[in-house]
């Protein structure tokens, strides 16, 4: 059965479900790609993304590798060096810094390094963010550490179609592809049927206009995407229209995009789980005023996670920006009441 024949049966689909018929396809459509990490293969990784995929292509095309990051990547490295495209999984998000060395230092600049002549083409995927109930390590959002690192790809799906063609993008790529995988969506479901026509596939560094809108440009990425369309709904309500871009690539960054959509309503709102300081959101913000000055009436509003270490997850809830503070970051962009008013004298 081909690749093809397989995604016509996907139908009604789970995020993680879309991501493992994702990787199915890479996998019989190259025999150079390789799927690695702890317990991906007879467990199918502690989510279950990679789960059959071992007893379909085999121990040698998706190997359980040792509990190790470090060894992963650095093994990943010697691989894509030899020709291959692999695929390490780390487990969880905060489990990457023993690999981060690895990352920054070897994977992001052997291109460059050797002038062009050895490409890595790996895919790192890493379950990332919050909102399953566990602690830190667990739940983090490392994103601005790889999109600071030139060299990198880095790239985040916020729906179970992106996540089937992205994943599959990012194998195919010749440039080492950080891959955020939104953890708390891993069961969201979307039909996906015809798929394969590929009618709605955008390149990998593209951004994608998730729902439009006249008042306000709302930027977020990977499991925020879905809230940031609730917060347009129930804008709705009070005669607000929100115009929702999702990012999908966090580097590079699409800001033509962004741009095209903040020179229409003239007020931009960024939203993400990782810290304010120092955030994907800055960038972000700092890159719209350079480009639309004088389009722009109000500055631009963040709304992020605090400035702290991941918190218990019994306190969670008051970390990870939802509805209610993203629609209040709206509000502080149409200078409307919001809960910076007593603060500044409104």
């Amino acid at each position: 059965m081909t690749a093809l024949q397989k995604t016509e049966k996907l139908g009604k689909s789970t995020f993680g479900g879309a991501l493992n018929a994702g990787l199915r396809a890479a996998l019989a459509n190259d025999p150079k790609v390789l799927l690695m990490g702890e317990d991906i293969g007879k467990l199918g990784g502690v989510f279950r993304i990679t789960d059959g995929l071992q007893a379909e292509f085999g121990e040698h095309r998706v190997l359980d590798s040792p509990l190790a990051e470090s060894g992963i990547i650095g093994t990943a490295v010697g691989l894509a060096y030899r020709g291959y495209r692999p695929v390490p999984e780390i487990q969880f998000d905060g489990f990457v810094y023993p690999a981060f060395d690895q990352i920054v230092s070897q994977v992001a600049k052997i291109h460059y390094r050797t002038g062009g002549a050895v490409t890595i083409p790996m895919t790192i995927r890493i379950p990332f963010g919050g909102g399953i109930g566990s602690p830190e390590h667990h739940s983090e959002s490392p994103e601005a550490y790889f999109v600071h690192t030139p060299g990198l790809r880095v790239v985040s799906p916020s729906s179970p179609a992106e996540a089937y063609w992205m994943i599959q993008d990012a194998i195919a790529c010749e440039d080492p592809v950080i891959f955020f995988e939104p953890k708390r969506h891993y069961h969201d479901k979307q039909d996906l049927t015809g798929i394969e026509e590929g009618k709605d596939r955008l390149p990998l560094g593209a951004a994608r206009v998730a729902r439009e809108g006249e008042h306000v440009t709302l930027v977020s990425y990977g499991s925020l995407v879905k809230t940031c369309l609730n917060v347009a709904t129930a804008a709705e309500d009070e005669g607000i229209s929100i115009e929702v871009i999702d990012l999908r690539s966090l580097s590079p960054i699409d800001f033509g995009t962004i741009e095209a959509s903040v020179r229409k309503t003239g007020r931009l709102v960024i939203a993400h789980e990782a810290a304010l300081t120092g955030g994907l959101g800055a960038e972000i913000a700092t890159g719209v005023t350079e480009r639309c000055f004088h389009y722009l009436e109000h500055a631009p509003v963040r709304v992020t996670g605090w400035d702290l270490p991941y918190p218990p997850s019994k306190l969670e809830k008051h970390h990870v920006p939802d509805l209610d503070r993203i629609l209040d970051g709206v509000d502080r962009a149409l200078d409307r009441p919001n809960s910076y008013s007593r603060f500044e004298g409104k």
